[in-house]
């Protein structure tokens, strides 16, 4: 596994909670840190086949203490149940370690599936990366 430094830039808040290092960009993930927060953007398809690669991307956002891990699902083209179990176990270990997790989609199929596997309110998804990074902190 590839694994980069990743340091704040002049603007962004410090959190000692935030992970010194995340996963390398992968074809369906990509993490980066904003304001405190650790994004994990997903792309493509999403199913069994690529949630390994993606969990390297979840479980380094959850590893510390007081985590707030934005998953972004709104490039996201499809997603098996799979993915629904992925979200799960992130969220569980983020408040395992005293975090949260913000689930970021807006596309009307996305929030069917999470009402109809009965997470939607769980997650209480929001629109965009922006309004979760508001409501992180």
């Amino acid at each position: 596994m590839c694994v980069h430094e990743t340091n704040a830039t002049s603007g962004q808040r410090q959190n000692h909670s935030t992970p010194e290092k995340l996963p390398a960009p992968c074809r369906q993930a990509r993490s980066y840190l904003a304001r405190g927060s650790t994004v994990v953007e997903l792309h493509g398809t999403i199913d069994l086949s690529t949630v390994p690669e993606i969990q390297l991307h979840t479980d380094a956002a959850t590893a510390r203490p007081g985590v707030c891990v934005v998953v972004d699902l709104r490039s996201v083209d499809f997603f098996d149940c799979s993915t629904l179990g992925l979200l799960c176990r992130t969220r569980r270990r983020a408040l395992e370690r005293g975090g949260h997790l913000i689930l970021v989609c807006a596309r009307p199929w996305h929030l069917r599936i999470l009402q109809a596997a009965g997470v939607g309110t769980l997650f209480a998804p929001l629109a965009t990366v922006e309004d979760a990074l508001q409501n992180g902190h």
